[in-house]
């Protein structure tokens, strides 16, 4: 089956032309990762309490789309919104179903699932693409989840083949206080080279560091912090704030509104690990007096880990010399995501293959993601679009508490790049600001009514993301590659069972509390 998904994705590409010809000027890769930009599109056109089927496809969203370089919505003729006709509800069963599976697989079926899951998520996947080609017709959210899809796999398999060339060795023993500097050092570092860039470059330092004393949770709390908490300084820390960026939110403005959230997060978060790992009371092998306390092999794979940062800024909405290949030759990938799997080829060829062995690195972790990711991002389109046609209607009557607990439960199950993008877009409609103008964003970012707002969402996006394995990028390559390494892991209901609700959701209610309640 999997043999002929080539063809498959021809033919649907064929298909799709007479809808494609509708948006083939306006439908272009925008951001880092491209999800939100096209799954917020309902609610952008203008601002909440004034958006009407009309109004939201009409000329007034098209000439602002245009002039952003983004995609142009709906089409007045026909009354669509900007992906076409919203989809039934039904529509989101196929979304459900592959994270039941996600969730029962492993544990139930392992052998048949293993074998087997490439199948289930491309069916899954494909019966949603044809439902909006040939039913709906509007091959707009196909075009979109292939967008997103390969911007997403570019940026997530690069970083994984680049990093795993750096073979990190930390010489001391597993302790809980080694463990805390470790995971607080990463958490920083996830703000220079992103979150799944210092997850793929800590986790196998990580491993060794507690070798004869690892447990489930170090892998979960390494998640929790290095792969979603701590980016939550710069946009390029985490995808939904390089949206935010993108869109007019000045570069350093999440470093000053949210640094002391992030403090706080990151010791609450810091301190339940401390107690959890002193109670560990296997032994990790001593420290060789010796050796330097951190010694680096493969140093020239930072070079090409620092090539695919800089890619990330390489997006026709920052740089007006970037070409966008979808307006130009209807080419559903950017120029950036080309350079990322070039960078990807590079880096694999010339790695330090010393490095590499002792990284005990394979292409597993990111096969299982790219299969099971292909399958969530085509069958979650539906779910954000009726996510968006509700915040766009209901934004007025939503206070700052809701749109963090919105944007955080939301987050926590789709991806949560789109997710914030919808809720800025309708917070901002709250206001009478629309989110296509730049100054409209700059506006509501140092509003002083509105910061907050903006505040909460970006908290939430990046916090919640780490609610369960799909939440955000690189929490299942974690997962994956610990796995590859035998390491135990929970499952993906365990996960969220054992782990992010009594651990992380009280602290994320703190945090509630405290910043967003009006309490105090």
């Amino acid at each position: 089956m999997l043999r002929l998904l080539p063809l498959f994705v021809l033919a649907l590409w064929l298909a799709a032309p007479p809808a494609v010809a509708q948006t083939a000027e306006a439908v272009q890769p925008v951001s880092l990762v491209q999800e939100a930009e096209q799954a917020a599109t309902p609610v952008e056109a203008q601002p909440a309490g004034d958006q009407d089927a009309e109004s939201m496809d009409g000329e007034h969203a098209g000439d602002q789309d245009a002039e952003h370089g983004e995609a142009v919505h709906g089409d007045e003729e026909h009354g669509d919104d900007a992906h076409g006709p919203l989809p039934p509800v039904w529509l989101v069963i196929p979304f459900a179903v592959i994270l039941l599976m996600i969730a029962t697989g492993p544990l139930f079926y392992a052998h048949h699932w293993h074998h087997h899951y490439p199948k289930y998520s491309v069916a899954l996947g494909v019966l949603v693409a044809a439902y909006y080609g040939f039913v709906l017709h509007s091959w707009t959210p196909v075009i979109h989840a292939i967008q997103e899809y390969a911007s997403f796999i570019a940026l997530v398999a690069s970083l994984f083949i680049a990093a795993s060339g750096i073979y990190v060795s930390v010489n001391a023993k597993g302790r809980a206080t080694t463990n805390v500097v470790l995971l607080f050092l990463a958490s920083v570092i996830a703000n220079v080279i992103a979150t799944t860039g210092s997850a793929m470059l800590f986790i196998r330092a990580y491993m060794r560091l507690n070798k004869g004393r690892l447990k489930p949770y170090h892998i979960i709390f390494f998640i929790f912090l290095v792969a979603n908490v701590g980016g939550a300084l710069t946009p390029i820390g985490d995808p939904p704030l390089f949206l935010g960026f993108l869109r007019g939110v000045p570069f350093f403005w999440t470093a000053a509104h949210v640094w002391h959230i992030w403090l706080f997060a990151t010791i609450l978060i810091l301190i339940v690990f401390f107690v959890i790992d002193s109670r560990n009371k296997l032994e990790a092998p001593e420290a060789d007096p010796n050796l330097p306390l951190i010694s680096l092999e493969g140093i020239k794979s930072f070079w090409w880990v620092g090539a695919i940062i800089a890619l990330v800024f390489v997006d026709p909405n920052v740089f007006d010399w970037v070409p966008n290949l979808y307006a130009m030759y209807h080419i559903p990938i950017g120029i950036r995501e080309v350079g990322m799997f070039i960078v990807a080829f590079l880096a694999f060829k010339t790695a330090d293959q010393g490095a590499m062995e002792k990284n005990e690195f394979n292409f597993e972790p990111i096969r299982e993601v790219g299969w099971l990711f292909l399958g969530i991002f085509a069958t979650m389109q539906p779910a954000l679009q009726l996510i968006s046609n509700f915040a766009s209607t209901n934004a007025d009557s939503l206070n700052v508490g809701t749109f963090y607990w919105g944007t955080g439960a939301l987050s926590g199950i789709l991806d949560n790049a789109p997710t914030y993008l919808n809720f800025l877009a309708a917070a901002m409609g709250k206001f009478g600001l629309d989110v296509n103008s730049p100054a409209a964003v700059v506006e509501f970012a140092n509003g002083i009514d509105s910061a907050i707002y903006l505040q909460a969402i970006s908290v939430a996006a990046v916090f919640f993301g780490a609610m369960s394995y799909i939440g955000n990028a690189p929490n299942f390559m974690v997962k994956a590659i610990a796995e590859s390494n035998g390491v135990e892991t929970p499952s993906f209901m365990g996960y969220i069972i054992r782990y992010s609700i009594p651990i992380l959701l009280p602290i994320y209610f703190i945090i509630y509390v405290v910043f967003y309640s009006g309490w105090f």
